[in-house]
């Protein structure tokens, strides 16, 4: 669910002379944290309801649209403008692709045969993902013991949610192995902004605000070729589509940058272990999915590795 400057602020905590007091007025960081876990936690009943009445290439078009005119309305209160330069709008095209484009439509089409549940889970392994990619790709990122173990860890607790050792009975693996690299896809793209874009001068809102604007774009080509116009326009499937792109994707965004900014990336980042318990709860509760017995102790697997992986080596 992450963005891909983010992932800028992550390659190293603000210095203390950066940190700004809170503006009068705002509310707490702990609060804002709940409502971006909240947020992000529920986008994944949110697809769901949504493939009940469109298609997801649709869907995802649609979730675009709606975050991409949030933030669209946010640059215009502050005045920001797109960035400029052909070189950055490449590197944008591409990590519009892999952050947004991509995963985006690969969660909706997996949510076709899978539970929310289990695609909320298989999200909460890219910090998995972007451990393993980052020890071939980042020779800064050094890994420990700790990290290593953790990265075992996790993919054991993959095994576990996938029930493995039954050979994966009663897994649509089509769905399931949408999830998981739509959920791969995400560090690749954080690994190439960090390469191309970890320089731009540019503000993070403008940014991501040309990204998802690409990203529209992509899916604006895409979807026509692939789906036709709805029959008729369902009304709560719209409606949790408006929902997922003004809240999942454009407010998120905007939750997100000022936690960074105010708490720094490591604290702001642990949102990802709150996500899969919001969107198990939700799942069941709200639209009845079940659950194996493997799947939580899976997922607590997982989010314990995750967990390990973050750890840096003190100085």
């Amino acid at each position: 669910m992450t963005t891909v400057t983010a992932s800028r602020d992550a390659a190293g905590p603000a210095s203390a002379s950066s940190v700004r007091p809170r503006p009068r007025g705002r509310l707490d960081w702990r609060l804002r944290f709940a409502a971006l876990s909240l947020i992000w936690g529920f986008s994944f009943l949110l697809i769901k309801v949504g493939t009940d009445g469109y298609a997801p290439f649709q869907v995802t078009l649609g979730r675009l649209v709606f975050g991409t005119a949030v933030l669209a309305a946010a640059m215009a209160v502050k005045r920001e403008r797109l960035p400029r330069g052909v070189r950055t709008w490449g590197h944008l095209t591409v990590a519009a692709f892999l952050l947004n484009a991509l995963p985006f439509s690969l969660f909706a089409y997996s949510e076709l045969t899978i539970p929310s549940t289990l695609a909320g889970i298989c999200n909460a392994t890219s910090p998995l993902w972007g451990m393993a990619l980052s020890m071939v790709a980042l020779s800064e990122d050094r890994p420990t013991r700790v990290r290593v173990a953790g990265l075992g860890i996790g993919f054991l607790g993959v095994l576990t949610v996938l029930g493995a050792w039954q050979g994966f009975h009663g897994l649509d693996a089509t769905g399931t192995a949408m999830a998981l690299l739509a959920s791969l896809s995400y560090p690749i793209g954080w690994i190439y902004v960090r390469r191309t874009l970890a320089g731009a001068g540019e503000s993070h809102l403008s940014l991501t605000g040309a990204q998802l604007l690409l990203a529209t774009v992509q899916l604006a080509v895409v979807t026509p070729l692939f789906t036709s116009v709805p029959a008729s326009f369902s009304l709560v499937p719209l409606l949790a589509i408006v929902a997922l792109g003004a809240l999942g994707t454009g407010l998120a965004v905007l939750l997100q940058y000022g936690l960074v900014a105010e708490v720094g990336p490591t604290t702001a980042q642990m949102v990802t272990y709150f996500i899969p318990v919001i969107a198990a709860v939700a799942g069941i509760a709200l639209l009845g999915e079940s659950l194996a017995w493997s799947t939580p102790v899976g997922a607590v697997i997982v989010l314990a590795g995750a967990a390990l992986t973050q750890m840096k080596k003190r100085a």
